[in-house]
């Protein structure tokens, strides 16, 4: 696949073209508890899983923006599908942040599936050139079908002080279990790993630390501008894009339902001639738009940033969880209105829009995602108060 072929356009228009496909597929990736092979090879046919990856290395490196895009479009064919393919390009973005012999090994192939289990549940433990890793990390999305797996663990220093730290591991190494049984994002496969006295060479170890402040060790990229974003934020804007993908394909979904349909035990023979249902679709549709408003705003703060060659300050780094987490609330709200008018036959296992309704009230409740701890965070540094955060 040539550089031209992977340009953002194309890989938009490719995903765009493969949304009717990715739906079609919901149910089995639901009733699998994994998505489809058939959306994997899609997506990497497209060169979706090169968007985070180094020109230099065989990718497309698109500027966050567009790889916001992308992944929208994605979850507006399927939600488990986006999930894990924001885990996967926003994990491998991170591998940009380790020292050039981790990124040669990881970005080899141009494209890559990379997980993680972003729960420091595992300990490290120095050894001859690396460190021995032991543990389990739960909710560990897409790892059925990455080639490497990025795990926190706990590092416990010489003098006693313990750093948190991410272990890259190739995913070969970790046994699965199967234990993903869930009542939304069923298809995002999130089970969970173990580590068993695994040895992890020191240059695939990074201090979080270092990963949160973009300042990690030698690699060639360390003074580049352009994409050194705030890793925070870039992986909540790409969480966000699959919310807002889920709930526009929600709305989608509820208007094509909408023609001769009647109002059951009432008089009106046409939904769509009823003023709360006009009311429901149009509120929706703001909502939908203010969030990917918020987004916008995120994404042309970090890209300011990162083309400056600096990060975001405190204040900013607040900001950007409380706007990630109000946009995930108004997708989560746009889809709540239409819930509500979408009549008892949208309950259907088989009618889509329950499924994205679920996916995306789930989806929700992530750590990093969830509505109520990121305004926290921002309306504690509007006040003065430090952010109380671990991360930020």
């Amino acid at each position: 696949m040539t550089m031209i072929e992977v340009a953002a356009p194309t890989v938009l228009a490719a995903v765009r073209d493969i949304v009717p496909t990715l739906r079609a597929n919901g149910l089995a990736a639901e009733e699998g508890r994994w998505i489809p092979r058939e959306n994997i090879d899609l997506l990497d046919r497209a060169g979706v899983f090169r968007m985070a990856v180094p020109e230099r290395f065989g990718g497309s490196d698109l500027p966050l923006a567009e790889q916001f895009d992308v992944l929208a479009e994605i979850s507006r064919g399927c939600g488990s599908t986006g999930w894990t393919s924001a885990a996967w390009v926003s994990t491998a973005w991170m591998i940009s942040l380790y020292p050039d012999r981790a990124q040669e090994e990881v970005f080899a192939g141009g494209s890559v599936r990379v997980s993680g289990g972003f729960t420091p549940s595992g300990t490290a433990v120095p050894a001859e050139g690396g460190f021995v890793l032991n543990g389990e990390w739960r909710f560990n999305t897409g790892c059925r079908a990455a080639d490497w797996d990025m795990l926190a663990a706990l590092l416990e220093r010489p003098d006693g002080t313990v750093e948190q730290v991410f272990a890259v591991v190739p995913m070969a190494e970790l046994a699965i279990a199967d234990d993903w049984h869930v009542s939304a994002a069923a298809g995002t496969g999130s089970s969970t790993v173990t580590a068993t006295d695994l040895f992890v060479p020191a240059h695939r170890v990074a201090s979080g630390e270092a990963a949160v402040e973009g300042v990690t060790g030698d690699r060639w990229n360390s003074g580049a501008t352009g994409r050194n974003y705030g890793l925070i934020g870039m992986v909540m804007v790409e969480g966000v894009a699959t919310h807002v993908g889920m709930a526009q394909a929600a709305l989608e979904l509820f208007v094509e339902r909408l023609p001769g349909r009647a109002i059951s035990y009432s008089n009106w023979a046409d939904q769509s001639a009823h003023p709360l249902t006009q009311i429901s679709v149009a509120t929706a549709e703001n909502k939908i738009a203010a969030a990917r408003a918020l987004a916008a705003e995120v994404i042309a703060l970090l890209q300011r940033r990162a083309d400056a060659g600096e990060q975001p300050t405190l204040t900013e780094r607040a900001t950007i969880r409380g706007r990630c987490g109000f946009a995930v609330q108004l997708a989560k709200e746009a889809v709540r209105e239409l819930h509500a008018v979408s009549g008892a036959s949208a309950l259907s296992r088989k009618a889509a829009f329950q499924r994205f309704y679920r996916d995306l009230e789930g989806l929700s409740l992530h750590g990093l995602m969830a509505p109520s701890t990121n305004l926290e965070v921002q309306g504690r540094v509007m006040l003065g108060l430090d952010p109380d955060a671990p991360v930020l």
